[in-house]
């Protein structure tokens, strides 16, 4: 059986050990390979995983040992695939012993996730190591067939639909939630973003709509915003907005989550993917990067998703994602939520017919890990 060493190291909060994480399992369940997760954070993928030991060196977890990042290595360590997530480099000690290693291991960066043009002349790409005689090759994830593709597990998307399609799995899932169950003709929305975004701002404008409105975060950075939107607003209660701070979710039950929200707040790279699986209008809080790198990045996304939706929705989409990005670095960006909301719950039902639409042009393709064995078999010829 192939091995697979997958390297992380945890950069932002869950988003890396996210992908890593689900990566690992796909290469391991669905492709066959013998795999190994080094973290130099085994407490992060607890989160993620609950049963997860994060005081233990070394366990198996759907067919994927589990490891804690080491410093000392051998070239018998090595395995036959070498994947370093996001750049992060695996140990010097590693990388020492991959010299000694014959035959050579199949050394892969797995990069970020971005729909900018340059991303399809990127992919691929060897990499000679400045002093060592090893090649590293970039696999780069995105959003057409000259690249990586996304993460998807083979039955994710019948799951989603039959989680949609059945009332009684939704009430079942509010109900384990939060107690009770949406009313009907609820507007249901999930919250998870980074520091300045508009929260507060967001909810108020959820008091504005003449329907009953649950919002729902789980524990973090969204959710203390919410929760100190909710106690500033206690004495002059919104009888039609529900406020929930929920625990935080492993990601199974997070997907599920998404599926049962009409408007996703996400953030990052991991729960961006998978609200783009879920088939159902989001809203993505990039990662700010120096000198606003990041808008670059949002909007070549923009332009490729909505492409081929009517120029009302599209400003619309638009108009919201700018004013949730822009929360923390433009003083009037608050106040642009209430009309930006609006105009996206206005054009709920195209955005949600879109969604679905996006969801099915991206499930037409190879998904990642099959791409990324496949990239590593091809390496050998």
């Amino acid at each position: 059986m192939e091995r697979w060493d997958i390297f992380c190291r945890v950069v932002d909060n869950y988003g890396d050990v996210g992908v890593s994480w689900r990566l690992a399992r796909a290469l391991a369940r669905e492709r066959g390979k013998d795999v190994r997760l080094w973290l130099d954070d085994v407490g992060v993928l607890a989160r993620l995983r609950p049963d997860v030991e994060s005081t233990t060196d070394g366990q198996r977890l759907e067919g994927v040992e589990v490891r804690k990042m080491r410093d000392t290595f051998t070239p018998a360590d090595v395995a036959d695939v070498v994947v370093e997530t996001f750049g992060c480099d695996p140990p010097e000690a590693y990388v020492q012993a991959m010299v000694g290693r014959s035959p050579p291991a199949r050394w892969i960066n797995l990069e970020y996730l971005s729909a900018e043009e340059w991303v399809e002349r990127s992919h691929a790409l060897p990499s000679p190591h400045p002093r060592l005689p090893l090649t590293k090759h970039y696999f780069f994830p995105g959003f057409t067939p000259r690249t990586g593709g996304l993460l998807r597990e083979s039955d994710l998307l019948a799951r989603r639909d039959a989680f949609q399609q059945e009332p009684g799995a939704q009430a079942a899932f509010w109900t384990a939630l939060t107690g009770t169950v949406p009313p009907g003709g609820a507007l249901k929305v999930s919250l998870f973003s980074y520091e300045g975004a508009p929260v507060a701002a967001l909810a108020e404008a959820c008091a504005k709509l003449r329907m009953p409105v649950w919002i729902v975060a789980p524990e973090g950075i969204a959710a203390r915003a919410l929760e100190g939107w909710s106690q500033a607003r206690e004495a002059e209660h919104c009888a039609d907005i529900e406020a929930f701070v929920v625990p935080f979710l492993s990601q199974d039950r997070y997907d599920e989550l998404l599926w049962a929200c009409d408007v996703n707040f996400v953030r990052g790279e991991d729960s961006f993917v998978r609200a783009q699986w879920a088939a159902q209008p989001f809203v993505w809080h990039i990662y700010p990067q120096k000198e606003g790198a990041h808008w670059i990045k949002l909007t070549a996304f923009l332009d490729r998703c909505l492409a081929g939706l009517d120029p009302e929705s599209a400003s619309a989409v638009r108009g919201l994602w700018e004013a949730w990005n822009a929360g923390g670095e433009v003083p009037d960006a608050p106040a642009d939520m209430e009309a930006a909301w609006l105009a996206f719950i206005d054009r709920r039902e195209a955005l949600r017919a879109h969604a679905r639409a996006w969801s099915r042009t991206l499930q037409v393709q190879r998904e990642l890990a099959e791409r990324l064995a496949k990239f590593a078999s091809d390496l050998l010829e």
